[in-house]
């Protein structure tokens, strides 16, 4: 007996005496009988009451993870052992648990956007892939001039099935197919057309390829808007763009004056001159007029003269005397036989005249 118990033992975890080896099985399942013990009314747990423990436990599990809840915005996309069972709008459902079958949230009606170039603070999506901004906004026009473009993509999810299964990570590809065919479209255009009057061309044309590529790859995205937003020119210079800049708004800014200095003038004088034109024509039809009155007036006075020479010799003389006569201020009738005008002045008169 001493040996057996002061003999020394295995280094094994159970040792490799097989008294030994019963003895440390009963010291354990007795202190796992007083651990469980007090779960169970009598103290000792039975088997059954193990297995009845560990059903309730299961049918708790299967019956949580049994229903879920899509929102509003979004559609459940079922997979039943990994493949695709059905499309499952929104509101409270039902699936098989315990994993067989899996349900994935899918916002179809939600509209998501990708920034590029910066991340607006609170609003992270979580189908945005992270990427370097600094790289994706260095870009090369047309004109091999460099350019900083920041812009944004609102899309979609148009097919949460093609979403989900035909395309790897589709967001992260639509970012790549983003900035694919932004470098193409402003690599067409000059970089006074990228910063000034070529930003709505280019946000048109963007959407137009983005929405063509998304299609073909089979992505389920639909693109609603592509917006640019700060397009600068590298900062080593940007100083100098700032100059360049400045310098062509103040030449525009001349020949705005200049045309509105322009638009003042020239339509005043050519007003002016057409008031002249015109009141020369008046003029001249005028003289015109007069002429072939006088003309008419003199031909219809030589006919009558050529009927009655005396009578109308003297109607004529006597038609002058009335238009002269009235203009006359002092008129004097001077007899033929008068030899003297002494008779006629008025001496008085020169005399009060006198100072």
């Amino acid at each position: 007996m001493s040996s057996e118990k002061d003999g020394p033992q295995n280094s094994g975890p159970w040792g490799t005496d097989p008294k030994s080896q019963s003895l440390d099985v009963d010291a354990f399942l007795r202190q796992g009988r007083q651990h469980f013990g007090g779960m169970f009314p009598g103290g000792t747990p039975s088997v059954r009451g193990i297995l009845v423990a560990g059903g309730l436990a299961i049918v708790a599990l299967g019956l949580w993870s049994s229903y879920y809840t899509v929102p509003s915005d979004s559609v459940a996309v079922i997979q039943r052992f990994g493949k695709f069972v059905a499309e499952v709008p929104p509101g409270l459902h039902f699936k098989f648990p315990m994993g067989i079958d899996t349900a994935t949230i899918v916002p179809v009606k939600r509209q998501l956007k990708q920034e590029f170039g910066f991340t607006t603070p609170g609003g992270s999506d979580p189908y945005q892939s992270p990427a370097d901004g600094r790289r994706e906004t260095e870009m090369v026009t047309g004109d091999l001039n460099a350019a900083l473009v920041e812009w944004v993509v609102q899309y979609r999810i148009s097919d949460p099935v093609k979403f989900l299964f035909e395309v790897r990570e589709p967001a992260a590809t639509l970012r790549y197919v983003s900035e694919s065919v932004m470098r193409e479209v402003v690599g067409d255009r000059t970089v006074d057309e990228v910063i000034t009057i070529g930003r709505q061309e280019i946000e048109s044309e963007a959407l137009l390829k983005m929405q063509t590529l998304a299609t073909k790859y089979a992505m389920g995205i639909s693109i609603d808007q592509v917006q640019l937003k700060n397009i600068n020119p590298p900062e080593p210079v940007q100083s100098s763009f700032n100059e360049v800049n400045q310098a062509q708004q103040e030449k525009e800014r001349l020949i705005n004056e200049a045309r509105r200095e322009y638009n003042k003038v020239i339509p005043l004088a050519e007003g002016e001159k057409d008031q002249r034109i015109r009141e020369a024509d008046g003029y001249r039809l005028k003289r015109i007029n007069e002429a072939e009155g006088d003309a008419a007036r003199f031909t219809a006075l030589l006919t009558e003269y050529l009927k009655a020479p005396d009578v109308t010799r003297r109607r004529i003389y006597i038609e002058t005397l009335q238009d002269v006569m009235p203009t006359i201020g002092s008129k004097i009738i001077v007899d033929g036989s008068t030899s003297s005008i002494l008779p006629l002045l008025n001496l008085d008169r020169q005399r009060e005249s006198q100072p």
